[in-house]
């Protein structure tokens, strides 16, 4: 399958009325995303901190439901499929006038709701506190850093061991590189790298 974005670049939308303008960095994209719902933020997060999630675009376009146009919240590309994601109570606000009509036929498109933001509230949380750290730090950790963190994280261990082994390197460096390193492997391991690894769904 082909892994290359179908989409890069979201919809342009107004800010509606009386709506809170939320912005972020998306280290997987690379690029800034604007927001003016709470809980398209939350959605951001989840496919942001899912390795299983090669790319993905917000507002990629419109589609129809009930003989309606809405615009599509998500396009998610995953290892083996694309999907568009609408979220269920949606705000009528960003059920504006077709711009960009996507093929329909070419995606799954499944529906997510504040329930389902709800049910992930630990995960979103503990993600919204370390994104910030990963993407202020991300080009400050030296190659020979990053070598010695997938040496060291072969088994898992707690982070106040693996700080221990590495006490002579910066310490913020060191553990947003090890977050970092937790974001594209944490579905594949059937154990937490570190005590604080959000894979715990602990509240940190």
């Amino acid at each position: 399958m082909e892994n290359s974005p179908q989409f890069t670049e979201p919809v342009a939308l107004a800010r509606p009325p009386g709506a809170h303008r939320l912005e972020a960095f998306s280290p997987k994209l690379g690029r800034r995303l604007t927001f003016y719902r709470r809980a398209l933020l939350d959605l951001w997060l989840l496919f942001e901190a899912d390795p299983s999630v090669i790319a993905f675009c917000e507002r990629p376009g419109y589609v129809h439901r009930g003989g309606n146009a809405r615009l599509a919240d998500f396009w998610v590309q995953y290892t083996d499929r694309q999907e568009l994601v609408l979220l269920a109570d949606a705000g009528l606000d960003e059920r504006a006038a077709p711009g960009k009509p996507l093929d329909e036929s070419a995606f799954s498109i499944r529906s997510m709701s504040s329930t389902d933001l709800a049910a992930a509230r630990v995960w979103i949380g503990n993600w919204q506190r370390m994104l910030p750290c990963i993407v202020a730090n991300r080009g400050l950790v030296p190659w020979s850093l990053s070598r010695s963190v997938e040496r060291l994280l072969e088994n898992p261990q707690q982070l106040e061991t693996l700080e221990r082994k590495c006490s002579n390197v910066d310490p913020v460096l060191f553990g947003q590189h090890c977050l970092a390193w937790c974001m594209p492997v944490a579905s594949q391991r059937p154990t937490c790298v570190c005590s604080h690894c959000p894979c715990t769904r602990r509240s940190l």
